[in-house]
């Protein structure tokens, strides 16, 4: 079970990172994002309203005190992840760019499963 735990808090601060950082560069309205938004049509206050979101569902997801909270980040972020497949796909986009929000999804489930499994057997804390 110390085992389990320990890849748990692993692959959530792994995850966390990912989000803080992409986060991160929304708000501050990096060039890469900006140019992205721009390839799919939507508008540039996107990036600073979803950066916003990714920092606070990587608190969330990094916390153990609010299950429901943290349950709705995984969900937000999973809602993110199908949306930019889905909209990179919409536009017409090729394989290698359709991948990558695959993978996010892929990740992001692998700190979810073992939150899921260690929620089964004990309190996580």
């Amino acid at each position: 079970m110390k085992r389990l735990k320990t890849w748990y808090w692993i692959a959530t601060i792994i995850f966390a990172l990912m989000m803080i950082m992409d986060g991160i560069g929304g708000i501050t309205q990096q060039e890469a994002g900006k140019e992205v938004l721009k390839h799919l049509g939507y508008p540039m206050y996107l990036l600073t309203i979803v950066g916003i979101a990714k920092l606070l569902g990587a608190a969330s997801v990094l916390q153990n005190k609010f299950i429901t909270l943290k349950e709705w980040a995984y969900a937000g972020f999973a809602i993110n992840f199908i949306g930019a497949f889905a909209s990179r796909a919409f536009v017409g986009d090729g394989m290698s760019l359709l991948i990558p929000p695959l993978i996010a999804l892929v990740i992001m489930f692998i700190p979810y499963t073992l939150w899921k499994k260690l929620a089964s057997n004990v309190k996580i804390s």
